[in-house]
């Protein structure tokens, strides 16, 4: 036991600072990796309705070789866009797994934007056409943004977005944040901008089918970000037969994902791509979607890159916590 232990508190303003895109997409990439080897493990998801209106979930894991275990407490709060707050909100706890002692809080809202983020790069990377070029993003918040964001960085051939609107009416903030990037226009209608495009990225509340399945084309990828929870979704009936999945884990996509609506569909984890456990031959007509549930995994390794990255630079603020 130890009376001068301490607890390290890293807050959104330290978080934000120590998140470097391609230092998360390494970090992400890890923790595809490890599940894809059953190096690291993930717990079942808890995700639940509340009274309040919100919607509130813990993700948690570990990796017993690196001594990391943890979880993120999160959910989504629409009310709190009434009263100018962001309605994601998270929370990380890693812990010492030899003894249960806290380590480390960790402000989970940059970094579940940056890992799924990543996430949806590295799906990019392995399953759309190198050659895409046109784009159409449903949604205009903070992780349409970064979503869009990898594709940029990621794919050097996209120059022309289509982003649909809650409101239907032009983002001026959404447009000004990737001017000189891209072409970005509002799409005055989904199914076209769906159409036209080689990357289809949906980032909403998941409350209904964005558009109809007659609109998605032959050779189009679609990276599904916000179906995460029972009763959410976004694709259209009848989607999920006609393309090559590929998924974060299996049984989760299968409870809370997209591939809850269809979940006899045949996947692929993207993790056993990275790994060479599984190979899809992307062919020019096939569609391909990406089922992005997040794994805890992802989380634990961005917030010990940040944990570790703080340590040594002196940030953050400690506090005593004997045990």
């Amino acid at each position: 036991m130890s009376n001068d232990a301490q607890l390290l508190l890293l807050d959104k303003n330290a978080v934000e600072a120590l998140l470097l895109p391609d230092q998360v997409l390494l970090a992400v990439r890890e923790a595809f990796t490890l599940h894809s080897r059953r190096e690291g493990r993930i717990f079942p998801v808890v995700r639940e309705a509340l009274s309040t209106g919100g919607t509130f979930g813990i993700k948690s894991g570990d990796v017993p070789s690196q001594a990391l275990l943890g979880f993120k407490a999160a959910g989504f709060w629409p009310a709190n866009r009434a009263v100018g707050a962001e309605p994601h909100q998270a929370t990380i706890l890693l812990f010492d797994p030899a003894s249960g002692r806290p380590l480390c809080v960790v402000d989970g809202n940059a970094i579940t934007t940056a890992r799924t983020g990543a996430a949806g790069g590295i799906g990019l990377q392995l399953l759309a056409r190198p050659d895409s070029r046109q784009a159409c993003v449903f949604g205009t918040g903070v992780q349409a943004r970064v979503q869009l964001e990898f594709a940029l960085k990621l794919l050097p051939a996209l120059q022309e977005v289509k982003y649909v609107s809650s409101s239907g009416k032009v983002n001026a903030a959404f447009e000004a944040y990737f001017s000189g990037r891209c072409k970005i226009a509002l799409a005055t209608d989904a199914n076209a901008a769906v159409a036209a495009s080689d990357i289809v990225i949906t980032a909403t509340p998941g409350a209904g089918p964005l558009f109809d399945l007659q609109a998605v084309r032959p050779g189009t990828h679609l990276n599904c970000v916000g179906t995460d929870t029972r009763g959410k979704r976004e694709l259209p009936a009848g989607l999920l037969k006609q393309v090559r999945l590929v998924v974060d884990d299996v049984e989760q996509a299968r409870r809370i994902g997209e591939t809850q609506w269809l979940p006899e569909t045949p996947c692929t984890e993207i993790g056993d791509l990275l790994t060479g456990k599984s190979v899809l031959q992307r062919h020019a007509d096939d569609i391909t979607v990406f089922d992005m549930t997040g794994l805890a995994l992802q989380d634990l390794t961005v917030a010990r890159l940040i944990q570790q990255q703080a340590m040594e630079q002196g940030m953050g603020s400690r506090i005593a916590w004997p045990w």
